[in-house]
């Protein structure tokens, strides 16, 4: 029992990272019908923010502001610069944009900053643990947990009690008759980004706490399970986004404590098999969302 509990907070810590990831990503494809393979590149250029002022010798609280702050503004910038020119192009002109973003930034990054991983120091009460009723957890889990609900708390709020909120969902649904309302698309969907960018930018915390790793390739793991568990969760829906990455970690936990030592490198391999099965006996993912013409 005690083994079950630990497995259970930790793949829930692990999957609140993915989920975080899986909304932002659901949130740009509710407006513009992209899946945004340049996400990951929010989580990039957060990593090496956090390495220049780790070097520095700054501390984890300012250094989570500035890697949220540098999240927001580079979604932003991506927006701007990449996504905005092609916006009246087809589904897949924009998704090669997106690919085209990621090798652009890695690129810069190898050339004019380092093609090595550049290691910072990670916060020191990142191995600390707590005993619950006999239970011994890791503390970093629980505070990833927390500040989850809280984030996607806040985040449903936006989206249920603000006028941008209201917009943004309005746009989701038919951007044609968004527009005819009032609805001005180029501040949804900057905003959009912009939000995309604080839950990034909250889950690049805590992955870069875990790895303590800058490189031109930071956020290609994270970004992969993001989409992952926004399609397993059915792309398109906020709630399906957020209980697909949960799923996701929990699934990951278990295989890696169940498996016997000497195969428990197939962890991912075994994962991706489930997720081939899923689809099979439910192709549209955990929920069904009806689709809308993007514009």
């Amino acid at each position: 029992m005690t083994q079950l509990v630990q497995n259970l907070v930790d793949g829930l810590g692990q999957g609140s990272i993915y989920a975080l990831l899986a909304l932002g990503l659901t949130l740009i494809f509710g407006v513009m019908h992209l899946v945004n393979f340049a996400h990951g590149e929010l989580i990039t250029v957060s990593s090496y923010a956090a390495y220049a002022l780790a070097s520095r010798g700054v501390g984890w609280g300012l250094i989570a502001l500035a890697v949220i702050v540098v999240s927001v503004l580079t979604a932003v910038a991506i927006e701007f610069l990449a996504f905005r020119w092609v916006r009246g192009a087809s589904e897949f002109t924009m998704l090669l944009t997106s690919f085209g973003v990621h090798f652009v930034v890695a690129a810069l990054l190898v050339m004019y900053v380092s093609p090595r991983p550049l290691n910072f120091p990670k916060p020191a009460w990142i191995f600390d643990t707590v005993a619950l009723g006999g239970v011994t957890l890791e503390l970093v889990d629980l505070v990833t947990i927390a500040v989850t609900l809280v984030t996607l708390a806040a985040t449903g709020r936006v989206l249920r009690r603000t006028m941008f909120g209201i917009a943004l969902r309005a746009a989701a649904e038919d951007f044609d008759a968004a527009r005819i309302m009032g609805v001005r698309s180029n501040l949804v969907i900057r905003g959009a980004f912009a939000l995309s960018g604080v839950l990034a930018g909250v889950a690049a915390v805590f992955w870069l706490m875990r790895t303590g790793t800058a490189s031109p390739t930071a956020g290609l793991t994270p970004l992969l399970f993001g989409v992952i568990a926004a399609i397993v969760g059915g792309l398109g829906s906020l709630g399906g986004a957020i209980l697909g990455g949960m799923a996701l970690g929990l699934v990951q936990v278990f295989l890696r404590s169940w498996l016997p030592s000497d195969v428990a490198g197939l962890t991912e391999g075994l994962l991706f098999v489930l997720i081939a099965l899923l689809f099979i006996v439910r192709p549209q993912g955990f929920v069904t969302v009806r689709r809308a013409e993007r514009v």
